[in-house]
């Protein structure tokens, strides 16, 4: 008898009812591809389940891999038996021994998916956890309450599955299940937290980065695709597109009286973002704006650069504080890389009194000396994509507008 699945579950997914198959099918396709790395390591879908089986491959690296993908809400090892009774019983004790040999009480849990097969679950409970008593003999208590291990032993049409102690996972919704997002990625600590939060909603995140050579380097670059290789270990590819920003930059530091310099580039930036959203059908924007973190992120400055867009425009985290965004960004790996000291395009020529209650009008007055159509249009046509999968090695270049 071996350990030879991970069985895996699902929480929201059960309740999308006719949607359901939809979901889980891409469910099982986020899973595949963190699988990719283990070589003979399959995952189906099976009434309500879905099965890894690991094939002779460690389940340690597995269980890591898993833990990472948005829709799954806990997964346990498992063994497969065939469907007999004697067989189940002799698995049940097997497993223990082997994955619990230090629990103190269990309790069986028998689910019969399967019909046909001639014993009843409660009838099976009391078989397995007799068994388990007598061969381990005063070892191990059942307690059907508070037990240390709940044994669970799924009667299926394939086989029986021998499960128990589930390990929790990142829960929420499969990556794409609700649709494209455009993400400005900046490289700071929000932005990559803020990608991560829609992920978990199931948003497919392209990212979109403005980069300002030679006053942003080739590290500044890198650090924004090494951030977005860290997001892809939870279950997918993502695209990169890389705008260049130079000109528009030194351009509204020439023309634009300086208090109002902020605010004519995040509305420049805006307008870039909505034009490549529309044109790749991405219905959303969304950004790492927290409310009253810095100048641009006043309600007053976030009415007055929203109004180049007709596009939602997504802010994670507006009602959340620093200190709780430092500790989510430790957890989920990014900000190691976010805390890197290259600069991003958003501080340089940054300037020392920027308003924070910008108008409307007071950016349509001083956008009267922007070229704003030429110098967006001469950006988006110098877009570069980079497609980033955790697993595979990055490759670039294409022109999507």
């Amino acid at each position: 008898m071996n350990i030879d699945h991970i069985v895996v579950r699902y929480g929201e997914l059960a309740l999308k009812g006719k949607n359901r198959s939809h979901f889980e099918k891409l469910l099982l396709a986020n899973i595949r591809k963190v699988l990719k790395p283990f070589p003979g390591v399959t995952a189906k879908r099976i009434q309500g389940r879905i099965i890894v089986h690991l094939h002779g491959a460690d389940e340690t690296p597995i269980q890591e891999a898993l833990k990472n993908v948005f829709g799954i809400y806990s997964f346990s090892l498992a063994m497969q038996v065939e469907n007999d009774v004697d067989t189940i019983k002799e698995g049940a004790l097997f497993f223990i021994e082997k994955l619990h040999p230090n629990v103190k009480t269990f309790k069986v849990s028998a689910r019969r998916a399967n019909k046909g097969f001639p014993v009843q679950s409660q009838q099976l409970n009391h078989l397995i956890g007799g068994h388990i008593l007598r061969a381990l003999d005063g070892a191990i208590k059942v307690d059907v309450h508070q037990p240390e291990l709940e044994l669970s032993i799924d009667v299926r049409d394939a086989g029986t599955y021998i499960t128990g102690g589930a390990i929790e996972a990142a829960k929420g919704l499969p990556v794409g299940a609700s649709g494209k997002v455009l993400h400005m990625l900046s490289g700071g600590i929000d932005s990559p937290v803020a990608a991560h939060m829609l992920m978990g909603r199931g948003a497919q995140i392209e990212m979109l980065h403005f980069h300002s050579p030679p006053y942003t380097n080739e590290r500044a670059k890198q650090k924004v695709l090494d951030l977005t290789k860290e997001l892809t270990k939870y279950g997918t590819s993502i695209k990169v597109h890389l705008v260049p920003f130079t000109d528009i930059q030194t351009h509204i530091h020439k023309e634009v009286p300086s208090n109002y310099e902020m605010t004519i580039m995040r509305r420049m930036m805006l307008r870039i973002a909505d034009a490549f959203a529309q044109k790749n059908g991405i219905l959303a924007i969304s950004n790492g704006e927290s409310l009253g973190q810095v100048a641009s992120q006043t309600l007053q400055s976030m009415n007055t650069i929203n109004e180049v867009t007709t596009l939602p425009v997504i802010r994670p985290l507006i009602a959340i504080d620093k200190e709780t965004t430092i500790a989510y960004a430790k957890r989920i790996g990014t900000y190691e890389t976010s805390i890197l000291p290259y600069e991003d395009c958003c501080t340089i020529f940054l300037p020392t009194d920027s308003k924070t209650k910008p108008k409307r009008e007071g950016a349509a007055k001083f956008e009267q000396y922007v070229e704003i159509e030429k110098k967006c249009e001469d950006a988006l046509n110098r877009i570069e994509t980079v497609h980033i999968n955790a697993y595979e090695g990055s490759s670039s270049v294409e022109n999507l507008f």
